[in-house]
């Protein structure tokens, strides 16, 4: 898909990619994992960036076609999140290819964990680059280098495979033994050697953007598409168990959910197709879509029970969960990039002017970089000291000033309170950057409280832009407030963390008396509003179809469209089951022998519970299914 139409791909947009990974993840994980992977970071998006002419016209018309199956190998059983601590080498020496003494690399590596690597027909691989020699320069250790390795060569072993949480997409170990590749098997060629680092962090930016995120607001979608219909079908009580509070609390977040992380992906899309490479961006959609899929999928299989746990056919559930550990730890494991990544590289690139400062620092011409360096720090304490003023304003008028908000219609409230708390957590920020400065690193709880409350505000930045573009529909503002009132609670729960564990005692004390001031404290989602979110899950109306009918219509997949076929017969059927409880008949057998239903009204009813009785099944299977397992009784 990423591949442009020249080399014969078909130039999707990120937009258009993340719908397709979407709509896929639906139907199956396993279908969507080898679909991502070719599109996300691997050989064809490094080659699209870095790769020389030559590389471009022989390798990407054969991924396109199919011919070559692309994986990409980074992570090995020494270097994990630290991938920087590689041992996997590349030497540069002369050697033979088809007959002819060539000036190459001898390769020597072991990686794991490495998507489609057992039907891989090229693999591109990471490995640290070394020229003891001379041979193409005075450098001996060049550093991190990707290069392009055919799966044929001799020396390579592929094939074995791993077994990802029971999900069927091919993943497996490799390794090579003195395999040699001529020279110009390093993407983008010689030039690029030692580049290898940076080259996979721009290829991350955008993979990590797309891949993952639309799986996960595919997830959260589906959790809520058919927990909202289980709860609308299965009774208990007497009643459809969806009007239980309790079950009204999980369906609410699970509504929600689904709301925001559709909004994140769509708005994370619309900056991609514009040409940014957002890796911070990219950092926060990775974590925090697949943390709120793991919720919404963890709220689903509380509501679902029994039905969920065991497996079969029918269970629409249980494949999803188990899969949800894979998406938290692949493209940078969750807490790695919560602790290291979002604030990390946030502080410096969400910042207007931090980035020129040090790159000012850094200027080779001396002179140059400290009259840059004047102008910058000059504007940035002049910012510092206005937004100061206005966090400390906001926070004691209860932002009633803030911005043009009035322009917002009913979501006023929540960009007023938005610009809140984005000048307070650039205050805190700063604060913390001027105090502590490279010790804020190794304060990874700080940090990550940090990048957690930067991660809120852009994420409820995409709900307000979703209910915006999507005609900012009333109906929809429960959704909104949720998500808000959600964001605002986390990001002052975050910001007292940080204040109580911040090292300068008196600093902490002051920002506290500042920016939080008595009964301007915000409050988590109302029962009232969770009920309301609940309740778009439970009948049919256009906001349910905004929430989950971009993904499914009808979904292929027979329990799924049992469930849909059972939700729409019980909707259809309400009616007459609520004058029969009115009248008192508890029996509508009775009242159809009585003539007080037709023989029409009756047939819909028999259909409806019929179709119930199919939903709430689960798989059974006789004691030979599974092979002997030999235990004694």
């Amino acid at each position: 898909m990423i591949i442009p139409p020249e080399y014969g791909g078909l130039g999707f947009s990120a937009y258009a990619h993340s719908e397709v990974v979407n709509r896929i993840s639906v139907q199956s994980i396993t279908a969507a994992v080898t679909v991502m992977v070719p599109n996300s970071l691997g050989p064809g998006e490094l080659l699209l960036q870095f790769g020389t002419q030559a590389q471009r016209d022989y390798w990407l018309p054969r991924l396109a076609r199919g011919e070559d199956i692309p994986c990409f190998g980074l992570t090995s059983p020494e270097a994990g999140s630290d991938a920087a601590s590689m041992t996997d080498t590349g030497v540069i020496c002369r050697g033979v290819v088809d007959g002819a003494d060539v000036l190459g690399i001898r390769l020597n590596w072991h990686k794991r964990y490495i998507t489609l690597g057992p039907v891989a027909t090229v693999l591109g691989l990471a490995f640290k680059l070394s020229d003891p020699e001379h041979l193409i320069g005075d450098v001996e250790e060049l550093g991190i280098s990707v290069a392009l390795v055919p799966t044929h060569l001799p020396g390579i072993t592929i094939g074995r495979r791993h077994l990802p949480s029971m999900q069927a997409f091919q993943n497996g170990p490799n390794q090579g033994v003195d395999v040699f590749v001529p020279l110009d098997a390093l993407i983008g060629g010689i030039e690029k050697a030692s580049k290898g680092w940076s080259m996979l962090m721009s290829a991350l930016a955008a993979g990590r953007g797309i891949s993952l995120p639309s799986l996960s607001a595919a997830g959260c979608v589906f959790a809520a598409h058919t927990t909202g219909a289980y709860a609308r079908v299965r009774t208990q009580f007497g009643l459809p168990i969806g009007k239980f509070q309790g079950i009204q609390e999980k369906l609410g977040s699970i509504a929600a959910n689904a709301y925001l992380v559709e909004a994140a992906r769509r708005f994370t899309c619309a900056g991609l197709d514009q040409g940014h490479k957002p890796s911070v961006v990219s950092a926060i959609m990775k974590l925090h879509a697949t943390e709120r899929m793991r919720q919404s999928i963890n709220d689903a299989m509380d509501v679902h029970g029994g039905k969920a746990i065991i497996d079969g056919p029918a269970n629409y559930l249980g494949s999803l969960y188990r899969a949800v550990p894979v998406g938290i730890t692949v493209e940078g494991a969750n807490i790695l990039t919560r602790c290291l990544i979002v604030f990390g590289q946030g502080a410096i690139r969400a910042h207007p002017y931090l980035m020129r400062e040090v790159a000012a620092l850094g200027d080779s011409d001396e002179q140059a970089g400290e009259e840059a360096f004047d102008a910058v720090i000059w504007q940035h304490l002049g910012h510092s000291a206005k937004n100061a003023a206005r966090a400390i304003g906001h926070a004691w008028t209860g932002a009633v000033f803030a911005g043009k908000a009035e322009q917002a219609g009913l979501a006023a409230s929540c960009y007023r309170r938005l610009d809140r708390y984005a000048a307070a957590f650039l205050l805190v920020s700063e604060v913390a950057l001027f105090t502590l400065g490279g010790a804020l690193k190794r304060k990874e709880m700080l940090s990550a409280r940090l990048g957690d409350i930067l991660a809120e505000l852009y994420l409820l930045s995409a709900v307000l832009k979703r209910w915006h573009d999507e005609g900012r529909h009333e109906a929809d503002m429960p959704l909104v407030r949720w998500c808000a009132d959600q964001a605002f609670f986390t990001v002052e729960r975050l910001l007292d963390d940080v204040l109580f564990n911040f090292p300068a005692r008196w600093l902490a004390v002051v920002l506290r008396f500042l920016l939080k001031p008595p009964g301007m404290k915000a409050k988590p989602p109302s029962d009232k509003l969770t009920i309301a979110c609940a309740d778009i899950l439970l009948e049919p109306s256009q906001s349910r179809d905004r929430l989950v009918g971009a993904v499914w219509g009808r979904s292929g997949r027979a329990s799924v469209e049992q469930l849909e076929q059972a939700f729409d017969l019980v909707v259809q059927a309400q009616p007459l089951l609520d004058r029969l409880r009115h009248g008192g008949v508890k029996d509508w057998h009775e009242a159809h022998a009585k003539g007080a239903l037709t023989d029409a009204q009756a047939q819909l009813l028999s259909q409806a519970q019929a179709a119930v009785d199919t939903v709430i099944q689960v798989d059974d299977f006789a004691p030979g299914t599974f092979g002997h397992t030999g235990v004694a009784g």
